[in-house]
């Protein structure tokens, strides 16, 4: 058994800025100022994270845990909507391959296919559905689960040892995701990393990051597969030709 864990923002969708948009009117509502969310630099970061420095902004403190729940709850309230004008406007879209290989992993019984996303766990569910996303994955770490990416990696491979047979040892742990904080918390953490240039990451800070692997896109399904040790079927469908 392997579990392999995807971000979201950048590396399974790109949502047209629909959380940006969604925060930015929320923190408006509540504060009464326009362009909160002007200046602070989203890639690879929570939404815990994200909401303190939003409310920070606005009151030149951090949020109590009632701030940060109304705060919190105002933006998955607009969420959907602007996840259905992403979608309208095509904004909304997939990266390159992205929805084949994980297809393609779904059907693998050695796989347990997660998310590992600084998204809360509404927010992420929300995104991942107008691209047919969510029932590929039955568990994840997210946004709610910590601050830090590295705590939300690791709870993840907890809930998935929960799925796996009973006798499994030591998963290996793959993390597949967009950013310079992918690579970094998933090394921390001591799993693969697989930085890919499909988000908002400049290129050469991800190539910087120095992932275990690297690619542009999710196109080249074989070398996928190889990454995450899985054979090609068609591999072994031509050996089995062969022997005969």
């Amino acid at each position: 058994m392997k579990v392999i864990l995807f971000d979201i923002d950048g590396t399974l969708v790109r949502a047209g800025g629909a959380g940006r948009k969604s925060l930015a009117q929320a923190a408006e509502a509540l504060y009464g100022r326009p362009g909160l969310t002007e200046g602070i630099d989203m890639a690879g970061r929570t939404d815990s994270w994200i909401c303190g420095e939003v409310f920070y902004a606005a009151r030149g403190r951090y949020p109590g845990g009632r701030e940060f729940a109304l705060l919190r709850n105002e933006y998955l309230k607009r969420l959907p909507g602007q996840v259905r004008k992403a979608v309208s406007a095509g904004r909304y879209r997939l990266p390159a391959g992205v929805k084949a290989l994980v297809r393609r992993l779904s059907r693998e019984k050695g796989v347990l296919l997660g998310l590992g996303t600084g998204n809360f766990e509404r927010g992420a569910r929300i995104k991942l559905a107008p691209g047919g996303f969510n029932r590929f994955f039955r568990f994840g770490g997210f946004g709610c689960d910590g601050l830090d990416r590295c705590r939300i990696l690791k709870t993840a491979v907890r809930r998935a040892r929960k799925l796996a047979p009973a006798g499994n040892g030591k998963l290996p742990v793959f993390v597949v995701g967009d950013t310079p904080h992918d690579v970094s918390a998933g090394r921390k953490a001591g799993y693969a990393t697989i930085g890919v240039g499909t988000g908002f990451a400049p290129w050469k800070d991800l190539v910087a990051s120095r992932p275990d692997r690297l690619a542009r896109d999710f196109r080249g399904m074989k070398k996928w597969l190889g990454w995450f040790g899985i054979a090609s079927r068609t591999r072994k469908i031509r050996t089995r030709m062969v022997r005969s």
